[in-house]
């Protein structure tokens, strides 16, 4: 079946060149007739008519339009000569009524000028020049050349200079116009590249080198505590979803801070305000009565609020005035800072997630598909061998089974690859899901327990805390050689630990690409400063550990599931 291409839409001109082609027009047959006083002259004009027909029918021709236009100069160039000869005054006659035409040169030239063309201008106005020439030298007033005569000299020279600089004026204008539209014309990728040049210098440049917003929040915590009295201070930041995410946290015991924006809190009212709020009661669900003071400055970075500082005192009266004020002079500057640490997470967790699923397109669609093709290739072999050759169909079998087993680990890799902390479900979810799909496929007894509070912790430290537990979740099964997998998730921002048993052979034996994954979880754990601990359990097997934080204080109000399950 074939479809016939559509006929290209024929470019018009546009309808303000043609209005102000026809004005010139207009112009120009009134001052060949109040020149002349003769209707013949009018011939020139219906003459620039006929010459000007290409530039309103075919504009953009790259033959008829400068024809056109050409052909424009020339006619006035030549009429220009004779309408000076039949000027109706003597006192005109002297070659200043070749005024009356000469106007009409500025519209072909703007024309070539706005179009950009250089060259084309210039040869207009060398034709321009020579058409002047030659009419003035044929033209005579008196038996002398008109070319003779200082007045048409001189109008011939004005329009001449005249044309030149509305010339480059419209040029100029058309280049400015050019560069603005340019400017704000979007270039994502030349604007991507220029920011991310800077953010790298100036990451280079930060004290630590580093752009880590639990250790951006931590410091202020500290400095805090050094201007006003804070028996509970913690740092928080927008998740999604209309809750907030605990970045640091101070004090004696673990507070169950309210993270929901829609509460009716003062962390609602200064969110919202984005001024500080004080309060005689505390802002945590899990403290118990008593007298309190709360006080919570928004984090402002610009007119967006990055975050929110929380600092509460066991005393009534706590923070009045002058401390808000000692309090929001360091806000201030580390909303900045804690804004450009939030935005390097994003950033940085946007490009690996992209890579990841990128890695995953590459192998589904590569190597997986080629792995099959070489596992049905084995089939058909066995299918077609001599039963007298049993030595070699055995060999096929045995190829065929490494052969199944490679395509197994290939799709728990892209499992692994597209795997995602889900902002609904959470991290422990996350991991429960793996490690019961990753059990399954491994023959391992799965038993998982979860003890996760409502609060979330940060998007780039839950997608760490999945890519540890998933590296020590597939040690386990691929190096471990155990039966049973025991999988721990305890989490209470900005707390963590995530641990992950078997009762295989011990880390002591494990293949080295085991010891490799190993490396890359310490640097995963130190990178959301975390560590990483190693240990043997007791009677076999291994025991990995993340910890993030430090642990929380029993007896703090916490909605936890636990669940144990044997696949």
């Amino acid at each position: 079946m074939t479809s016939e291409a559509p006929a290209p839409t024929p470019i018009r001109a546009h309808p303000l060149a043609v209005a102000a082609r026809i004005v010139m027009l207009a112009l120009v047959a009134v001052l060949v007739l109040l020149t002349t006083q003769q209707l013949e002259q009018l011939w020139w004009v219906a003459l620039l008519i006929v010459a000007g027909l290409p530039a309103v029918i075919a504009p953009r021709h790259p033959v008829l339009a400068p024809l056109g236009r050409f052909a424009e100069v020339i006619v006035v160039g030549i009429g220009a000569s004779q309408v000076a000869e039949h000027t109706a005054s003597n006192a005109l006659g002297q070659g200043i009524g070749a005024a009356a035409l000469l106007p009409y040169l500025s519209v072909p030239l703007t024309v070539t000028a706005l179009r950009r063309r250089s060259r084309e201008s210039a040869a207009l106005l060398a034709t321009a020049t020579v058409a002047l020439v030659v009419g003035g030298t044929i033209s005579s007033t008196g038996g002398d050349p008109l070319i003779a005569k200082p007045g048409y000299l001189v109008v011939a020279a004005q329009w001449l200079i005249l044309a030149s600089l509305g010339t480059l004026a419209a040029s100029t204008l058309q280049r400015i116009m050019q560069q603005r539209e340019k400017a704000g014309r979007p270039q994502p990728y030349a604007e991507a590249t220029r920011l991310l040049t800077q953010l790298r210098s100036v990451a280079r440049q930060l004290p630590g080198a580093t752009l880590d917003p639990g250790g951006i929040s931590e410091h202020l915590v500290e400095e805090l505590r050094g201007v006003a009295r804070a028996d509970r201070a913690a740092v928080l930041s927008a998740s999604g979803g209309g809750r907030l995410v605990v970045l640091a946290q101070a004090g004696v015991d673990r507070v169950d801070w309210e993270t929901s924006l829609d509460a009716d809190s003062a962390i609602a009212e200064a969110w919202a305000s984005q001024q500080p709020y004080t309060a005689s009661r505390s802002q945590a669900r899990s403290h118990r009565r008593g007298d309190v003071s709360a006080l919570v400055v928004p984090l402002v970075a610009g007119l967006r609020t990055v975050g929110l500082v929380i600092i509460e005192a066991d005393v009534s009266g706590a923070y009045p005035p002058v401390v808000v004020q000692q309090v929001t002079a360091l806000t201030g500057p580390a909303a900045l800072r804690l804004e450009a640490a939030l935005l390097f997470d994003e950033v940085r967790s946007l490009a690996t997630n992209e890579e990841r699923q990128r890695l995953a397109r590459e192998i589904h669609d590569g190597v997986a598909q080629e792995l099959v093709m070489v596992g049905y290739g084995i089939d058909n072999a066995l299918a077609t061998l001599p039963d007298d050759a049993k030595e070699t169909a055995e060999e096929l079998r045995t190829l065929r089974g490494e052969v199944t087993r490679v395509i197994t680990e290939l799709r728990l890799s892209l499992f692994e690859l597209r795997s995602e902390v889900d902002r609904q479900g959470g991290l422990a979810a996350a991991i429960s899901e793996y490690a019961r799909t990753v059990g399954a496929s491994g023959g391992l007894r799965v038993h998982v327990t979860l003890d996760e509070s409502t609060a979330r912790l940060p998007a780039a430290t839950e997608a760490e805390l999945l890519r540890i537990a998933q590296e020590a979740i597939t040690n386990a099964r691929k190096h471990a050689g155990a039966t049973n997998l025991w999988v721990s998730c305890s989490i209470d921002p900005p707390y963590a630990q995530i641990e992950v048993s078997d009762d295989g052979q011990g880390i002591a034996d494990q293949r080295p690409d085991g010891r490799y994954g190993l490396a890359i979880m310490a640097e995963r754990a130190e990178r959301i400063r975390g560590r990483l601990e190693i240990s043997p359990r007791s009677p076999s097997g291994t025991t990995v550990a993340v910890v993030v934080g430090t642990p929380p204080r029993r007896g703090s109000v916490r909605d936890s599931v636990t669940a144990s399950e044997g696949e």
